[in-house]
């Protein structure tokens, strides 16, 4: 595993869409680990793989540096609630804000095998899905920020 830079504001690939990944190999495997080696130097809780220059649908969180969850072409097939979360990006550094999100949401992915599984999530993990899932679209959590610093 190594640790990869984290691109900051500013640079073209965090506003862009990213590619649906097609083949599951060895490669896909380094990438995911290597994002997950840097989410934990960071001290973050999510990563996606636009945030180390990597224009493919692949995410890493951990919202306890213990419990680790990996998406690859992740999509929210279900939502419910609204849950009001202060948020900040290991890409935007130094900046919080509010940001409303659902509090429930329900995620059909694929593993690093080309595996499918879905995942229900609520609370803090439902959060953290939707703000990564959104660097795969070009969002950045300031887009949708309700108030901040």
């Amino acid at each position: 595993m190594a640790r990869r830079t984290i691109v900051k504001i500013g640079d073209d690939i965090l506003r862009k869409r990213s590619k649906e990944v097609t083949v599951f190999d060895r490669s896909l495997g380094v990438l995911l680990d290597d994002m997950k080696e840097t989410m934990l130097h960071a001290d973050g809780v999510g990563l996606a793989a636009p945030q180390v220059g990597i224009p493919k649908r692949a995410v890493v969180i951990s919202p306890d540096g213990k419990q680790f969850y990996e998406f690859v072409n992740p999509v929210i097939i279900n939502s419910s609630g609204k849950q009001l979360c202060r948020e900040g990006c290991l890409s935007v550094p130094g900046v919080s804000g509010e940001v409303e999100r659902p509090q429930y949401v329900e995620v059909l992915a694929f593993d690093r095998h080309g595996n499918r599984f879905d995942l229900k999530a609520e609370g803090f993990l439902a959060n953290i899905c939707c703000h990564e899932f959104d660097h795969l679209d070009g969002i950045l959590f300031v887009d949708k920020m309700i108030k901040g610093r």
